[in-house]
């Protein structure tokens, strides 16, 4: 069968696919939580959800770093990757060989669509529109914080933060806040930018970079007015079935 991924590029899969790599640790949570556990053959170094899956298959490298000796191998008849967490040569490396759907999810309701999409290219669609049915009913009970500015930065030497055009900034959109970035994507900023910017919140993530509380202490130093908290990064970042885990924990940040 032919699909179109988030590319507009038609792929085409043997249906149902049978032997399954993912390239994403999101992609890959999502996988697990749809029931396929006897299809899926391959995941990154990095995809720690859900953990028996993690101790059990096969590493096919890291999201920018694949071991095309370690897909070969596994004989993979569908492989499903994402633009931003990828890398271009690689994934081109392996269009050559494999079947390999693209993912681009840069807000909520492009991550459910990523949901639905993934349900019906793996026969799975009724548990796929139970989950987007689930995530929605879930959002929809959240109460919305109040609306101060916000800077959620991911990276440390240097400053690098969150801003418009990400999945991030979708959630913090949803639950209310307001990121006080104009730029696109994930700009690096200096410490006289941070003061610039004036946000009353700042939210450090749990990942990729390991923030902790030594972290809170300088940005008091630097942006003293500002309530800075060190914030779970995969709820924020993790777009598919962890997103159910999501509304009780923005519920649980101090307004």
């Amino acid at each position: 069968m032919v699909f179109i991924d988030h590319l507009h590029r038609e792929v085409e899969i043997p249906y149902p696919p049978k032997r399954i790599i993912s390239l994403v640790p999101s992609q890959t949570e999502l996988l697990f939580f749809l029931g396929l556990s006897d299809r899926v053959v391959g995941i990154t170094k990095f995809c720690v959800h859900p953990p028996e899956w993690f101790t059990s298959l096969p590493k096919i490298g890291g999201t920018k770093n694949f071991r095309f000796d370690v897909i070969d191998q596994l004989r993979p008849d569908l492989i499903i990757g994402n633009k931003e967490e990828n890398y271009l040569a690689g994934i081109s490396v392996l269009q050559a060989k494999y079947p390999v759907w693209m993912t681009d999810v840069s807000s909520y309701q492009e991550a459910l669509q990523m949901i639905v999409s993934v349900g019906a290219l793996t026969d799975k669609e009724q548990q796929a529109a139970s989950l987007r049915n689930e995530i929605e009913a879930r959002f929809q009970k959240l109460s919305l914080k109040t609306p101060r500015r916000v800077l959620y930065l991911i990276w440390r030497q240097p400053w690098m933060a969150a801003g418009k055009g990400t999945f991030i900034d979708s959630m913090l959109s949803k639950i209310g806040l307001v990121n006080v970035l104009e730029e696109t994507r994930y700009p690096t900023l200096s410490e006289a930018q941070l003061q610039q910017l004036q946000p009353e919140l700042i939210y450090l993530s749990s990942e990729p970079y390991p923030f902790q509380q030594e972290h809170i202490r300088e940005l008091q130093t630097v942006v003293p007015k500002a309530e800075v908290t060190l914030v779970d990064g995969e709820l924020f970042s993790w777009y598919g079935s962890r997103m159910l885990l999501a509304p009780d924990y923005f519920a649980s940040l101090t307004n």
